[in-house]
């Protein structure tokens, strides 16, 4: 059968949730051939295997810590000429649509950014978007070469499989290019304990009708009681009520989870734009013709700080 490559996405041998969903989309249209770079890569192969993966090729140098960015590219273009592969899936951050983009350019292909699903066709396979702000959903596939696809977190479910997920080690030379932009320094971005925003499953979000960065505790009640992670609109984060991180949107990340509770946001298309392929969206706003109420699927017309800790102290009551 075909094989497919996938980029691995890991933090030192622990491998996140969004490769799990590419090995699900993977599977669709090959054989799952993993690539997982720098240090730890060795450990992601238990993992890997028992999610479809039929091999895993590894390397690790002091590059891949060191660069940005081109390092990787080199590395997944000398598993591409190794492998032959049908499709290559990588998940959709700032760096693996980067990484995505390069090598493209490399093989002569066709990339597809954010796809939200990804399936055989007759012709290669097929990629789901959703395109302008999310007003329109396309399906589509690359005309040239084989196709380079970055995927949202939380397109797929992730369905474990048990594969042999043999370990190979891969052979890098690396390009005059891979030490072109040096990391100078590293800073550990401080855990609130939370998921991701862009891989949690659920996320309550705050806008402009929080009032104030001193009420969005009531958002992160909310969260916490359901194990979700925080957003914010960019109104939220121009005032500076909340880390700019966090800020959901055209112009900041773009989140699909299951759950999308919105809370004091009007809907302005710019956030839109960044959630609105959530699989379910609540909206809490006191204005009952807000264009969020125009996309979701519960909408709530009330006050946020008479709603959302009623909200909060219900789920906690269940749950406890």
């Amino acid at each position: 059968m075909a094989e497919v490559l996938v980029l691995v996405d890991h933090v030192d041998g622990a491998v996140r949730k969004p490769t799990l969903e590419l090995l699900t989309l993977a599977r669709r249209i090959g054989d799952p051939v993993a690539v997982a770079l720098g240090a730890g890569a060795g450990a992601t192969a238990g993992v890997l295997g028992e999610h479809g993966a039929v091999r895993v090729l590894t390397a690790d140098a002091p590059e891949f810590a060191e660069y940005l960015v081109v390092p990787k590219v080199d590395a997944l273009q000398a598993a591409f000429e190794a492998v032959s592969p049908v499709a290559v899936l990588v998940v959709s951050s700032a760096e693996g649509k980067e990484v995505a983009a390069r090598l493209a350019l490399r093989v002569g292909s066709g990339v597809i950014t954010d796809a939200t699903d990804v399936e055989a066709g007759e012709q290669g396979p097929v990629a789901t978007q959703a395109v302008f702000a999310a007003s329109y959903t396309t399906r589509s596939r690359v005309s040239r070469g084989v196709p380079v696809i970055t995927v949202k977190p939380n397109s797929a479910p992730v369905e474990p499989v048990a594969a042999a997920g043999a370990v190979e080690s891969l052979s890098v030379s690396f390009g005059a290019a891979a030490t072109g932009t040096k990391v100078t320094s590293r800073t550990p971005r401080e855990s609130t304990g939370r998921p991701e925003l862009t891989e949690a499953a659920i996320v309550v979000s705050g806008g402009r009708g929080v009032n104030g960065a001193e009420n969005f505790p009531l958002i992160e009640a909310l969260a916490d009681s359901l194990g979700a992670a925080v957003g914010a609109s960019r109104a939220a984060v121009d005032a500076g009520w909340y880390p700019h991180t966090s800020q959901v949107g055209q112009t900041g990340k773009s989140v699909s989870p299951q759950l999308y509770i919105a809370s004091g946001i009007s809907g302005a298309i710019q956030h839109r734009a960044g959630m609105q392929t959530s699989k379910t969206i609540v909206a809490i706003n006191k204005d009952a013709e807000a264009p969020i109420f125009e996309l979701v699927d519960y909408g709530v017309v009330g006050d946020l700080f008479a709603v959302v800790p009623q909200l909060t102290e219900e789920i906690n009551t269940r749950k406890g």
